[in-house]
């Protein structure tokens, strides 16, 4: 079963048990999933799986907004949110295991610098795509290259 059916499943499902917190999250999700095909088309998997991770990313932007802000009741409904995007990502990868990958494309792109940094990073985005967040590689990239 494909990302998006079973999205649409989990949507009848949560129709059917009137789960308004999940049915409003996939309704969203499915909504960016339709605008992306607009300008793309067709979407795979992986696709869809960069739609819930940057998702997943805005939620966690504003859930740092709005602690700063003290606003305890959203706070609550984007962790919420998040936890419900993240049933549907692949388990995150550990520092360990993203170093790893990172160390491979270094040698294997045969980056030295903080210039090669592009190189290094075309290869590792396609590898961490949904089970990573890419400023996280960043930064490990950097402290890398910059050795």
């Amino acid at each position: 079963m494909t990302l998006k059916e079973q999205l649409n499943e989990d949507m009848k499902a949560a129709m059917k048990a009137k789960d308004k917190d999940t049915l409003a999250v996939i309704r969203m999700v499915k909504a960016a999933i339709s605008n992306k095909e607009i300008e793309d088309g067709e979407l795979d998997d992986t696709a869809v799986l960069g739609i819930l991770a940057k998702e997943v990313k805005q939620r966690q932007d504003t859930l740092n907004e709005v602690s700063k802000a003290g606003r305890d009741d959203l706070v609550e409904q984007n962790q919420k949110e998040i936890g419900i995007l993240q049933g549907y990502l692949p388990e995150q990868l550990s520092d360990e295991e993203l170093r790893q990958i990172i160390e491979k494309a270094v040698s294997d792109s045969g980056a030295s610098s903080l210039a090669d940094m592009g190189k290094v990073m075309g290869i590792v985005q396609p590898e961490i795509k949904g089970r990573a967040d890419g400023s996280k590689a960043s930064q490990i990239v950097k402290e890398i290259l910059s050795k």
